[in-house]
């Protein structure tokens, strides 16, 4: 498979892109009922959580401020999960919380991983000055 590593970082950005592309359409349903309307009323914490879906997502995609915005939205996806869903059972498949997990484990590990080479944080890390204060 080592044909496939060459492309670790790329498909580390399109993952990111991807997840979070799909994330915004969350927050959008939420905010502007678009692709379609949100199948529950929202209250001041699903507002807040739209916020977060459209802005880091929006973040996320363009690969900006990454690793901070993963790490807050790892954690709204945990709270998530620990207040609607988990208290529904046991099992992600049965109460209804994969999305929810997947999403925090997906962005923790962004978080850890950083954005890939498809980023503005790239771009910004390669057009930073070194210091060589890295180096001792």
């Amino acid at each position: 498979m080592q044909f496939i590593q060459r492309w670790a970082s790329e498909l580390l950005s399109i993952m990111r892109i991807m997840a979070a592309g799909s994330f915004f359409t969350h927050g959008t349903m939420k905010l502007f009922s678009w692709p379609a309307p949100f199948e529950f009323p929202v209250n001041a914490m699903l507002y807040l959580a739209g916020v977060l879906e459209v802005f880091g997502g929006l973040l996320l995609i363009v690969g900006l401020f990454s690793r901070p915005v993963a790490f807050l939205l790892s954690g709204s996806m945990a709270v998530a999960y620990f207040m609607v869903h988990a208290p529904e059972g046991f099992f992600p498949v049965l109460n209804h919380g994969e999305a929810a997990m997947l999403y925090c484990f997906v962005f923790l590990y962004i978080c850890a991983a950083g954005p890939g080479s498809l980023s503005i944080d790239a771009m910004r890390e390669k057009s930073a000055p070194s210091t060589g204060a890295e180096n001792a």
